[in-house]
């Protein structure tokens, strides 16, 4: 079994949604293909180990969370605190490729188009404009800003078609925080977050988590709409090759559009990641 790299070893990883955790049925899973198991226990707290140890365990943005190494603070998402929005798991998708291939398909706008035609994208409208991208935080995350991208249907509450302005954000390794414009209110944007639990090198789990302004749906109709989009993306995931993500620039050729993906690999290779990539030749 490959062992993870220290920086990704050192960090938070989700591995459940916490309303499917019901007191007394144990579970088990996989992180970084290691099996853990996790339960509630009739007091109510939540226990994670690896069979040997107990590992750390958090409870946050509607997910456990726990970690096979010493984990800092997570990172924060401010708006899911907020009480006006909608708190939404959508569940959790199992994909055949590395955590870090599907957060770099989450930051693509430029298949929006072709994969999720009529929701997020249509033809003829395939331009990708201008936007900004940079590392914050002290080289900590990063952030791509001024992002627009005419969608038919970008929320669960859109009536029409509009320009939609989006921000990213990677604050983890394998997980991104995606704003976006809010039908309900132009002045707010909702979140929508990928957390990747990494179940082994070439594939992962990737949990859905909305916080979203929508007084009109129902849960259950957010998360079909969130799982639908996100279905569309797996085939397409799991026919890539390789299914780790390249980090040498010259490993795929990259274009305008593709901004985000190279400062996500470029941020990755500056921490030292291994795991679940193809690093650069030195």
């Amino acid at each position: 079994m490959t062992q993870p790299d220290p920086f990704m070893l050192n960090q938070w990883y989700p591995i459940a949604s916490l309303q499917e955790i019901l007191p007394g049925q144990p579970r088990a899973t996989k992180l970084f293909g290691q099996r853990i198991s996790y339960e509630r226990n009739v007091a109510g707290a939540l226990q994670v180990s690896d069979g040997s140890r107990a590992l750390p365990v958090l409870e946050q943005y509607g997910c456990l969370w726990t970690s096979l190494g010493e984990p800092d603070e997570l990172f924060d998402v401010p708006e899911y605190a907020e009480p006006d929005r909608r708190n939404v798991n959508a569940g959790s998708v199992g994909v055949q490729v590395s955590a870090q291939r599907g957060i770099e398909n989450f930051l693509d706008m430029g298949h929006f188009p072709y994969v999720h035609t009529g929701i997020l994208g249509a033809l003829p409208h395939t331009e990708v404009k201008e936007y900004n991208v940079e590392m914050i935080r002290d080289g900590r995350e990063i952030i791509a800003t001024e992002c627009l991208f005419y969608q038919p249907m970008a929320s669960t509450v859109s009536t029409s078609g509009a320009d939609v302005e989006y921000i990213y954000r990677v604050p983890h390794p394998t997980c991104s925080v995606l704003y976006k414009s809010s039908p309900m209110d132009e002045k707010r944007l909702d979140a929508i977050a990928l957390f990747g639990q990494p179940t082994g090198e070439e594939s992962f789990r990737g949990h859905m988590v909305l916080s979203i302004l929508d007084d009109v749906n129902t849960d259950d109709f957010i998360s079909y709409f969130q799982l639908h989009i996100f279905g569309q993306d797996k085939p397409i995931l799991e026919n890539q090759m390789p299914k780790r993500l390249p980090l040498d620039p010259r490993a795929e050729t990259p274009i305008r559009a593709d901004k985000t993906s190279i400062m996500y690999r470029r941020w990755l290779t500056g921490h030292g990641v291994t795991y679940g990539t193809i690093p650069a030749a030195a």
